[in-house]
């Protein structure tokens, strides 16, 4: 995207396009000041419209029928434009500060009393804000959800520049965590009997491992394999999430015969294990709205209600973050070796041990076969299973991949050596791959684990975490 958002400009110091006034300084003058884009003039008409929208008098009908020009205006409107509109709904839709200090005062003083529950009701009318209104009357309007989730996309990128805009992104991810909630989807298995233009949404937004044919695409959709995705009913037509599973005898331990389109077909009815492989968003709009495990559970559930033998559950993982974590901590990792040990690991004796320390990732050759006794790829698997167990200060594991899975309930199962050669999985993680197991019975402990700051793994992932 172009315009105010990938402008160019030196570190700390704020984009010249972002107006250094907000909207209650620019309404209250009729000076036009560059970088302003709307001249005061047309900021207070658009406002008035908002209003408008927002206008408790009259109906949710009518509300929404005043809704309507604003959502074409935007449609027309220059990226800087709708920026300004973005700034409107942010500082002129909040709520009362007033109202909200005056009900925080009344509930806190009636905590324990008999009044208490009337007072935290009056409190949480006080935060519900005027642009909370707005947003779900344009919600309403025909093509409403599509209209929001495109702006949440384009607001998402000005949030890097332009932070004072979070809380017209809080309250729309609050507003589809709500509208999008696991109950309300239809799941719906995706064949190569479906819908060609289905299909090339699924090429399309295939995010963990690109399909680059038809052939490649034929083969995920084929017999032994099953691909789910998730709709929504305001959105029929749009899936928002992909979840694509092979099905196999044995937990997978390379991406690279699942992608094999020579490869032969496997015999369902020995099948015993389905491998989620690759799980994809559609919808940028959605980001932080969590389907979360009631995802991976009504995939199980479809699963076992159309072949019952399948009792194993199991990703084939990326580690995303590895690499770039293992750049920065490499020393850390060596530091946690044995001086024994880490003379046996040293691949590369034409560097000093300082160099070695925090060089020795790069000594180690990707495309070695795969050896899980040779000492190098030891410790690679080892840095991993450090990296994979390792929480942020907010209690939440380091790599993207292992937030989901591991907050779902899984466990840390099996770290692979070489499992993704591709050019992607050399990038991301020296072509390592992951198992989470969900062992349906233990979800809820393994949840619990993780809100007391442990990761669950398997032993032989904790062996490697030691270097054991």
């Amino acid at each position: 995207m172009t315009g105010l958002v990938n402008a160019p400009r030196q570190t700390g110091q704020k984009d010249p396009r972002i107006p250094t006034r907000n909207t209650h300084a620019r309404l209250d003058t009729y000076l036009r000041q560059e970088p302003e884009t709307l001249t005061p003039r047309s900021l207070k008409k658009l406002l008035t419209e908002l209003q408008a929208v927002v206008d408790t008098k009259v109906s949710e009908v009518e509300g929404v029928r005043r809704a309507q020009p604003f959502v074409d205006w935007y449609h027309a409107a220059a990226q800087d434009e709708r920026a300004d509109a973005w700034r409107l709904m942010t500082e002129q839709f909040s709520p009362d500060p007033q109202k909200v200090k005056l009900a925080k005062d009344q509930y806190e003083a009636a905590l324990g009393t008999e009044d208490e529950a009337q007072a935290e009701i009056k409190l949480r009318k006080a935060f519900h804000s005027p642009r909370t209104r707005l947003l779900q009357r344009l919600g309403a309007t025909p093509g409403g959800m599509r209209f929001l989730l495109d702006l949440r996309t384009e607001l998402l990128q000005q949030l890097k520049t332009e932070p004072a805009l979070l809380p017209l992104d809080a309250e729309l991810e609050n507003l589809f965590t709500g509208w999008f909630d696991i109950g309300f989807l239809e799941l719906r298995t995706i064949s190569w009997d479906s819908p060609a233009s289905l299909i090339e949404k699924l090429i399309k937004y295939e995010a963990v491992h690109d399909i680059v044919s038809w052939d490649d695409a034929k083969n995920r959709l084929d017999h032994d394999r099953r691909c789910f995705a998730f709709f929504h009913p305001r959105l029929p037509n749009e899936p928002l999430i992909f979840v694509e599973v092979a099905l196999t005898r044995a937990i997978a331990d390379s991406m690279v015969p699942l992608l094999d389109v020579t490869a032969s077909d496997a015999d369902l009815k020995k099948a015993n294990t389905a491998i989620f492989y690759s799980i994809s968003n559609t919808q940028t709009g959605l980001r932080g709205v969590g389907f979360g495990d009631s995802l991976i559970k009504r995939v199980v559930e479809a699963l076992q209600q159309e072949l019952p033998q399948i009792r194993n559950f199991a990703t084939l993982s990326p580690i995303p973050g590895f690499r770039k974590w293992l750049a920065k901590h490499a020393a850390d990792v060596a530091a946690a070796l044995p001086a024994k040990t880490r003379a046996q690991y040293r691949v590369d004796d034409t560097l000093d041990e300082d160099a070695w320390n925090t060089g020795w990732p790069d000594t180690l050759d990707p495309a070695q076969p795969r050896d899980n006794d040779a000492l190098p790829q030891q410790m690679l698997r080892g840095a991993a299973a450090m990296y994979l167990g390792s929480l942020d200060d907010s209690g939440r594991p380091l790599d993207a991949v292992a937030r989901f899975h591991l907050g779902n309930g899984a466990r840390l199962e099996h770290i692979h050596w070489g499992a993704d050669p591709s050019a992607k999985g050399s990038r991301q993680s020296y072509g390592l791959m992951v198992n989470y197991l969900y062992d349906l019975d233990k979800l809820d402990k393994h949840r619990a684990m993780l809100a007391e700051g442990k990761v669950a793994m398997s032993r032989e992932v904790n062996k490697l975490k030691q270097f054991g």
